[in-house]
């Protein structure tokens, strides 16, 4: 007879996962990127150069480098943040992690206990809000308009919390390419966050993963940027710009918080190897290759725009993509995205369901969130009819007079 771990499971451990049947022949969920785009060839040398060079301090943990990271790549972010977001920073304040996810939970370790309560917005990243809720943390979300997060409703929040005799541990935002939303917040606004923040005494948390994603590449200065007095932290990755399987993240917090941070950092440093390559091949190639990613996104985005239209017509409604990999879309009220979510997954065709990105989730159960970083303009267009037929058989949405026109 096998041993049974049910009963001596954790609670963290009560639910199960299901076994791996790779992907899905339409694959319009996950943060993944085209693989085209994946720079094999520049990996290929710089792996080569740096591990002849170096790979014989991967025998000390942290090499020569510490508990915080390989120098040349914390030095490489520094600037990179200088020039891009307009953070001045030093090595010190950054710590290499295992994806934006190691640092979201360092964040949430260092700051959260059962019971607390968390600020954000109230359509978000689907990690975020699971990390939350295993923790037994409450959250409070804020409506987004097209400039992000609303501070009338964050500063309404805040002082219904204070009335409640309640304080939020953080308020986290991701400003730039909202997930899912994809708004950028104007520098009006994170200012206007900054002066909310300081009446309340709340830190904040900014996820700038998708930053380097804008068609255009102008954005406002990072919230980080324009903090004067040390209450934001800050994480960023190279998953959504070089290759999510690097796992290579990191987190900017000012010394008084970073030495708080390391001891929690318990896994004896984040892969040596992923941090020396892209060392090595981040200062001589990010920009161009940024760059030559941002006309290749904006064809995929005008593809999955233009076959919802074609497909869906006026039952979808959305806002044009400014930049990122995904497209937030709210269909007409009768539609459910999670039964829809299921049947289309029956047909090979994956989506992320509204109330698994919002934090009111029966509200949004006719939104979805559609990614089109890594599928191809044939896939997306081929997948978008697909689900449209799927969702007419289930919701009668949409109509079918011939193709419908939007």
């Amino acid at each position: 007879m096998n041993f049974d771990f049910s009963p001596v499971l954790s609670k963290r451990a009560a639910s199960a996962g299901s076994q791996w049947k790779g992907y899905p022949p339409y694959h319009f969920v996950g943060g993944n990127i085209d693989e085209a785009t994946v720079p094999v060839d520049e990996l290929a040398t710089a792996l080569d150069k740096v591990f002849r060079a170096e790979g014989h301090s991967m025998a000390k943990y942290g090499m020569e480098n510490g508990s915080q990271g390989y120098l040349p790549l914390r030095e490489f972010i520094v600037g990179n943040l200088k020039r891009r977001a307009n953070m001045d920073i030093e090595p010190e304040e950054v710590l290499l992690t295992s994806g934006s996810l190691q640092a979201m939970d360092l964040v949430n370790e260092l700051l959260l206990e059962e019971g607390d309560v968390v600020v954000l917005e109230s359509a978000n990243y689907g990690g975020a809000l699971t990390r939350l809720k295993r923790l037994g943390v409450d959250y409070v979300g804020i409506d987004l308009d097209d400039d992000g997060m609303r501070m009338d409703l964050l500063r309404d929040a805040l002082a219904d919390l204070k009335q409640q005799g309640r304080q939020a541990k953080y308020i986290y935002t991701i400003p730039t390419i909202q997930n899912p939303t994809g708004t950028i917040m104007s520098q009006e606004r994170r200012l206007e966050m900054l002066a909310i923040a300081s009446e309340f005494g709340v830190p904040i948390f900014e996820d700038d993963c998708y930053s380097d994603l804008i068609w255009d590449q102008k954005r406002p200065p990072a919230i980080h940027a324009l903090d004067t007095e040390q209450r934001v932290i800050y994480c960023g990755t190279f998953s959504k710009t070089v290759a999510p399987a690097l796992r290579v993240g990191y987190l900017v917090a000012h010394w008084n918080v970073m030495k708080h941070v390391l001891p929690l950092k318990t896994d004896a440093g984040s892969g040596a190897l992923e941090q020396m390559v892209l060392a090595e091949y981040l200062p001589k190639h990010f920009d161009t290759h940024v760059n030559a990613l941002m006309p290749m996104l904006q064809a995929k985005s005008e593809a999955i725009v233009e076959a919802l239209n074609e497909h869906f017509g006026a039952s979808a409604e959305f806002t044009v993509p400014v930049g990122g990999i995904y497209i937030w879309v709210t269909l007409p009220e009768n539609v459910d995205s999670s039964i829809l979510a299921a049947s289309a997954g029956a047909e090979g065709i994956a989506i992320n369901p509204g109330p698994e990105w919002t934090v009111y989730g029966e509200q949004n159960k006719n939104r979805m969130r559609l990614c089109f970083g890594h599928p191809t303009i044939d896939n997306i267009r081929e997948g978008v009819a697909k689900l449209a037929d799927v969702c007419h058989r289930e919701f009668g949405v949409p109509l079918r007079s011939g193709n419908v026109d939007r």
